[in-house]
């Protein structure tokens, strides 16, 4: 049963609204395709020569496309990959309101289904976030549908600690949720970090008004359900982030992944990079996957 993630009619044309002005200030044209998935509809935004090395890109949770696209620029500016950019199904965007559980092979299917439905036998994947999560659900269901996968700040890997979930992300966004100010907004994204632009806030805000938000994030893989996936992988993460402390998540990479290509904790780094952080991320997301193994 299709889920409204909406609260409105209303809302959800502001979200769209949102969406086309990040789209047209990417500065980047794009081919819109629509790919049918047993869970419903799959919206992408399609970039790059036809002939280029396909890489599928997933954004954060709760957030459109065009957002995690523009983190990624120097990627899309390389001019040698085929990008293909679905909206998360069941989150903010154009695909359908179908919500899937980030603890089961759901994931998976719908990843496996688009790339059925773009003709792709394999590809790259790049994703941050909750983004990297679902990827790793695609790595446990059907890992030879990989051919390397780049994660940063990546859910999925480590648990959330019950400590960060509760006070330090949930309690302050319930807050605002009952009395709405600019002040409690920024204690309710306190915790992604310092540099979050302007509009990226507007967004967010434009979300918890207006979205039924997604609050579970995918799980983290065993060993057991990763004995199959061997593709070069690459994990990326931040030292203060507040979700997904870098510490831990590469210790953890380090335990699970039997290829890990590239792993490395970026210092003083939080869950939402600055833009020097992110030059970084993107130069060594290129270099893997330009990398001949």
């Amino acid at each position: 049963m299709e889920t409204r993630i909406y609260k409105s009619p209303e809302g959800r044309a502001r979200i769209l609204d949102l969406y086309d002005s990040f789209q047209k200030g990417l500065g980047v044209a794009f081919d819109d395709h629509m790919v049918d998935t047993r869970f419903g509809a799959t919206h992408v935004l399609v970039t790059g020569p036809e002939q280029g090395p396909p890489v599928v890109i997933t954004h954060g949770g709760n957030s459109i496309t065009p957002q995690g696209l523009r983190g990624l620029l120097p990627l899309l500016e390389q001019g040698r990959y085929r990008v293909y950019a679905p909206d998360t199904i069941g989150h903010p965007g154009k695909s359908a309101q179908v919500r899937l559980s980030p603890r089961d092979r759901s994931y998976g299917q719908w990843l496996s289904d688009l790339l059925d439905g773009l003709g792709l036998d394999s590809a790259a994947f790049v994703g941050g976030s909750f983004g990297a999560g679902i990827i790793l659900r695609l790595a446990t269901f059907a890992p030879g549908r990989i051919t390397k996968m780049a994660l940063f700040v990546p859910s999925g890997i480590v648990a959330v600690t019950l400590t960060s979930m509760v006070f330090t992300i949930t309690l302050p966004y319930l807050l605002y949720l009952l009395f709405p100010s600019r002040k409690r907004l920024y204690r309710a994204v306190q915790w992604m970090g310092s540099d979050i632009e302007d509009d990226v806030l507007q967004l967010i805000e434009a979300v918890f008004q207006h979205v039924r938000v997604e609050t579970e994030m995918p799980r983290p893989v065993t060993i057991a359900e990763l004995e199959g996936f061997a593709a070069p992988a690459c994990v990326i993460a931040a030292e203060k982030d507040a979700m997904f402390p870098g510490d831990a998540v590469i210790k953890r990479a380090e335990e699970v992944f039997s290829n890990l290509a590239l792993v490395e904790c970026l210092k003083g780094a939080t869950h939402y990079s600055s833009r020097p952080d992110l030059e970084y991320v993107n130069k060594r997301i290129v270099e893997f996957l330009d990398a001949k193994k």
